[in-house]
């Protein structure tokens, strides 16, 4: 059973008989049928239900000349919204099946930043027209997320929060000229980093660590699309699953000027959220890749 299946609604099933009706509904009612061809006697197939607005699951699997659907795996998907990125963006295989990771690399993070591939289909259709000459704009990100934490937001002034965007900036700057391979940019940032541990180090003595770090990002688990995160929400409204009447919480997140959609249960939630104050919990990222 999916373990982000609980993120969308689904935290109730408790049986494999239950998963596999609603996997049953999924195939025999779907939302949208996506299709390619192999070259073979095998087309790659997926089938999408939603069950809420951007919500739902998808099964993804062969289908033969007969029509016949051979189901190799399952996930749980939720759609965000907006531009997270404009990128350079890098596409993987999965060893296991037929899936695809994203690899989005973001200097305003600083990391590889790797996302589970939601439009695999359009992909694989986009790479046979171009011959592998592929042309997009930006990346939509969203995170389903299990449960976590709302938080007071850091208090500042405006001045400090001027302060803050040119030092965001800077290092910005700096990332990009260190890639490029400048040893000025390199030594600066080594710096900066030093310094940075230093200050913390002595803040963590009299302060909580939550109120030194304002938003962070960072891997989570043995699963390389996992991420431990906490943000600032920008946005955020309630609907439910429509099969399972379980409530969720939409959030818009500013997370290390990154700005993403996350899906969580309500009941799973600690605190009320409240645009401008902080969320925190394990997200597991996913993205469309937006093609011209």
């Amino acid at each position: 059973m999916h373990q982000y299946l609980k993120a969308i609604g689904f935290g109730n099933i408790k049986s494999k008989r239950e998963l596999n009706a609603i996997l049953r509904l999924t195939e025999e009612s779907f939302t949208q049928h996506n299709l390619i061809s192999r070259g073979d006697e095998m087309d790659f197939c997926e089938y999408q239900k939603e069950f809420g607005a951007g919500i739902g699951l998808a099964l993804c699997g062969d289908m033969d000349i007969d029509e016949w659907f051979d189901r190799q795996y399952y996930y749980p998907y939720f759609f965000g919204t907006g531009i997270t990125s404009h990128a350079d963006v890098f596409v993987e295989r999965r060893m296991d099946r037929e899936a695809y990771v994203g690899i989005c690399e973001d200097i305003k993070i600083g990391i590889s930043l790797i996302f589970y591939l939601q439009n695999t289909v359009e992909y694989l259709k986009e790479k046979q027209l171009s011959k592998n000459s592929i042309k997009y704009t930006s990346v939509t990100l969203s995170g389903l997320c299990n449960g976590g934490t709302v938080l007071f937001p850091v208090s500042k002034d405006k001045e400090q929060e001027k302060r803050q965007q040119e030092e965001t900036h800077n290092r910005m700057m700096l990332l990009s000229a260190a890639k490029s391979g400048d040893p000025v940019a390199i030594e600066s940032l080594t710096l900066d980093d030093i310094d940075t541990y230093s200050e913390v180090s002595r803040r963590l003595i009299s302060e909580d660590v939550f109120s030194i770090v304002d938003t962070y990002i960072m891997p989570y688990g043995v699963e390389c699309d996992c991420y431990s995160i906490m943000g600032e929400i920008l946005e955020f409204q309630q609907m439910e699953n429509e099969y399972t009447k379980e409530e969720l919480y939409i959030m818009k997140l500013e997370v290390n000027e990154l700005t993403f959609d996350v899906c969580v249960p309500v009941k799973d939630v600690v605190g009320e959220p409240a645009v401008g104050r902080r969320f925190k919990g394990n997200i597991w990222m996913q993205g469309r890749i937006n093609f011209k």
